[in-house]
């Protein structure tokens, strides 16, 4: 009897022990599977980024992860998505991927809202529709949207410019911007930037000149359309400035070009001079309204500092070099611009 209780017991223990081994088996493969769906590598390389656009849901993201190939197993990330209740905390921008990552680093990511800033370079943009174009290209905001916003009265008043002017605004720069920032995020930061790059010292500069912050930027972008070499371009504003002391038209060439709305002009003609524009500074005396495109940061302070001379007239040299001949009187000037005149009848250049 003794024995038959003891080879009973024996079994008895060794099938408890078995039980928990089963169990500690079944738990450890529970934890390696939970483990694997959160932390295991499902992140692809075939997206550098993702996108989310404004007003998405849970089930936008979704689609955009499967049909983009971001991960391996876009089911361990529904459930880690659910798990980590991200499904009702979408936010949108411009997310970096990164080869490997797992549902948990993409989610918390995505959760939190860190996004990857886009770097925007801008500079020779020439009018503002070209810049709301390639903003557009860069951020989720469209043209439209940008252009509506530059274009309304009472924002402009609101920074203190006209709907000529408001252009200025854009000082030329890298900027960063978040992908999903709206026009008026996007402009406020540029706003930002104007206003600490008109120092006390530049504006004051300015007022000796007795220029605004934005006739001085008008000015300059006629200085930097007219200067290919950005060593002639305080000559260039000096010739220009003396030009307005003296109440004579500007006739810049640029100017026109920008009235015609045609860029593909290389010799301006007598049916050019004579179109009808407050830009085309052949027929009107002064500034015009507006800028003929946006102005390098160089052009700016080449207006602020502009060289001192005595030249009313210039006329680009006959060699093609992107130089000018300076002239401080009508006969210097017309032999400059009859050398350039042939130079151009030589190379057939008829417009």
């Amino acid at each position: 009897m003794a024995t038959e209780k003891k080879a009973s017991g024996g079994i008895t223990r060794k099938f408890i022990i078995a039980l928990i081994v089963i169990i500690i088996l079944a738990l450890g493969a529970t934890g390696i599977f939970y483990y694997l769906r959160l932390y295991g590598p499902n992140v692809t390389d075939q997206q550098e980024y993702l996108y989310i656009r404004t007003g998405s849901t849970f089930q936008d993201v979704y689609k955009t992860i499967r049909e983009q190939g971001i991960v391996k197993d876009s089911t361990t990330f529904m459930w880690a998505a659910h798990n980590k209740k991200y499904v009702n905390k979408v936010k949108p921008g411009r997310y970096k991927l990164k080869n490997g990552m797992s549902n948990r680093d993409l989610i918390n990511m995505l959760i939190s809202g860190r996004q990857d800033p886009v770097k925007i370079a801008l500079k020779n943009l020439r009018m503002k529709e070209n810049f709301a174009g390639y903003i557009s290209k860069k951020l989720e905001a469209d043209s439209t949207s940008i252009i509506s916003l530059l274009d309304s009265a009472g924002y402009q008043q609101k920074l203190g410019f006209t709907n000529d002017d408001i252009y200025t605004m854009v000082i030329p720069n890298t900027y960063e911007f978040y992908w999903n920032a709206s026009p008026k995020k996007i402009m406020a930061q540029l706003y930002g930037a104007y206003k600490k790059f008109w120092t006390p010292e530049r504006k004051q500069k300015a007022e000796v000149l007795h220029l605004t912050p934005a006739k001085v930027s008008i000015l300059a972008s006629i200085v930097d359309a007219e200067a290919l070499h950005d060593g002639e371009m305080p000559a260039i504003a000096g010739l220009y400035l003396n030009r307005l002391k003296k109440g004579m038209k500007l006739e810049s060439d640029p100017t026109v070009i920008f009235a015609a709305n045609d860029f593909t002009i290389h010799r301006v003609l007598n049916k050019q001079l004579a179109i009808v524009s407050p830009y085309n500074t052949y027929r009107v005396t002064g500034l015009p309204p507006g800028p003929i495109m946006m102005p390098s940061i160089n052009a700016i302070d080449a207006v602020l500092n502009y060289q001192h001379n005595d030249y009313i007239y210039m006329c680009a040299k006959e060699d093609f070099s992107g130089y000018h001949n300076f002239a401080n009187n009508m006969a210097q000037h017309q032999i400059n611009a009859q050398k350039f005149r042939k130079a151009l009848d030589e190379r057939n250049i008829k417009r």
